[in-house]
């Protein structure tokens, strides 16, 4: 059962049709058996409501069997469509429209998808799945046009999956406006994640590879340590190198390194594209 689309009876108009339209848009559908434009126009309804998750309720009030409800709205012509919001009218429209006009009206009353997506986001670092968050946050980030408070909670994100060097990226695109309170949190959290996010294991194999810049094991170990602690940048420059070194390097396990990190990475990460790119450039 779709809890975004109802039929109103007198018994649950005031609920649906005032109550629920103080917490989100209410879209009134007044239709017919025997309107043909009507049932055009109501799948195209019933498929937005299930689009869009939630942001309006579609309230379906067939006319013949409740003619006091239409007679209320002063409906006249079927079928008739009416956005409620707060208990009251805030739009209307009558007869068939294309798919396109019936969004463009919707949108006109709804949020952004993007604030959505943002809110989903959010729910998802105070669960502390910062790896589900991390795609939604880029997209909302995006779409609203790269906003001040959804890039910082992007780069605090990112520096909770260690990924420092993209979360500086990210602050510095930050408005002078939006350089208040929350940017200096966001700025110290990254500062202090940068203190403590390299292991003694990791400052160990660094050491050794300084001292033996040709050793491609070396070079292995170390990018399977900087992805087993999400330095995932760290480890595919260095994989990278090794690969332009030698292509076939260790019977091909820096290939599969290299690939397993994209992989960790995940479909569209902007750094999994673009480290995509360059091991292309250099296959062909």
């Amino acid at each position: 059962m779709n809890q975004d689309i109802v039929e109103v009876t007198l018994e649950n108009a005031r609920q649906v049709l005032i109550d629920e339209s103080r917490r989100r848009l209410v879209v009134v559908d007044f239709w017919a058996d025997w309107c043909a434009p009507c049932k055009a126009l109501l799948p195209i309804l019933e498929k937005l409501a299930t689009e869009y998750k939630g942001q309006f309720l579609l309230a379906k009030v067939n006319a013949d069997r409740e003619p006091d409800i239409a007679g209320q709205f002063g409906v006249r012509s079927l079928p008739t469509v009416i956005l409620m919001r707060d208990g009251q009218p805030v739009d209307a429209f009558q007869g068939a429209q294309p798919e396109t006009q019936v969004r463009k009206i919707l949108e006109k009353h709804l949020p952004p998808a993007w604030e959505a997506t943002l809110d989903d986001a959010i729910a998802k670092m105070q669960a502390g799945d910062f790896d589900g968050a991390l795609p939604q946050l880029r997209t909302a980030y995006e779409e609203s046009g790269r906003i001040d408070y959804i890039g910082l909670a992007l780069a605090q994100d990112l520096i909770q999956l260690n990924r420092c060097d993209e979360a500086e990226t990210v602050l510095k695109g930050i408005s002078a406006a939006g350089k208040g309170p929350d940017y200096a949190n966001v700025e110290a959290l990254l500062q202090a994640r940068r203190q403590a996010a390299k292991s003694p294991e990791i400052e160990v194999l660094e050491r050794r590879l300084r001292e033996q810049p040709d050793n491609g094991d070396l070079v292995l170990e170390l990018a399977g340590q900087y992805r087993a602690e999400r330095h995932y940048e760290a480890a595919l420059d260095l994989l990278l190198g090794l690969l332009k070194r030698d292509r076939e390097f260790g019977a091909g396990a820096a290939r599969k390194a290299f690939l397993d990190t994209l992989a960790a990475l995940g479909k569209g990460d902007p750094m999994a594209v673009r480290f995509q790119r360059q091991f292309f450039n250099l296959l062909y």
